[in-house]
């Protein structure tokens, strides 16, 4: 079964404005992968990135909205048992040109071998990494039509 890992980027995009078709063509790919994640055809994972980065938010109602997801249909969390290979591989990363928090998820979903890290964050969709594919939800809708 697969395993994803999405950024917070790809958790908000519902709540970014519509009117753009990008924006919401993600937006409906999103919320089918969170169906695929509900109905168990696909495995999620998330990280203490994920969490401290929703916790940061000042939207409150929009981070219960995530968290609320995340502790009803998330299969894995990875966080503080991994730190030093977390950093280490974080730092490596970082030296891609990725900034930390980007470098970070990317680092987690490697570390939880998962087959697809998601998002809509342009810089992050620009790493390329033989260990880790990262798309976002438009394309993995595609490529799951395909599996």
């Amino acid at each position: 079964m697969l395993k994803v890992y999405m950024d917070n980027c790809c958790y908000h995009r519902p709540f970014d404005n519509q009117k753009d078709n990008t924006i919401r063509l993600e937006t409906q790919a999103k919320i089918f992968i969170q169906s695929l994640i509900r109905y168990k055809a696909v495995q999620l994972v998330y990280s203490s990135v994920t969490l401290q980065e929703i916790a940061d938010s000042p939207f409150e109602e929009k981070s219960r909205s995530i968290m609320e997801f995340l502790e009803g249909n998330a299969k894995y969390f990875i966080g503080r048992g991994n730190e030093k290979a977390m950093i280490a591989l974080t730092l490596e990363i970082m030296r891609t040109g990725l900034k930390h928090k980007d470098a970070a998820h990317a680092a987690y979903a490697i570390i939880a071998a998962c087959d697809y890290l998601i998002t809509t964050d342009k810089r992050l969709l620009k790493y390329a990494d033989e260990r880790i594919r990262v798309v976002n939800p438009v394309n993995f809708v595609q490529m799951w039509e395909v599996l």
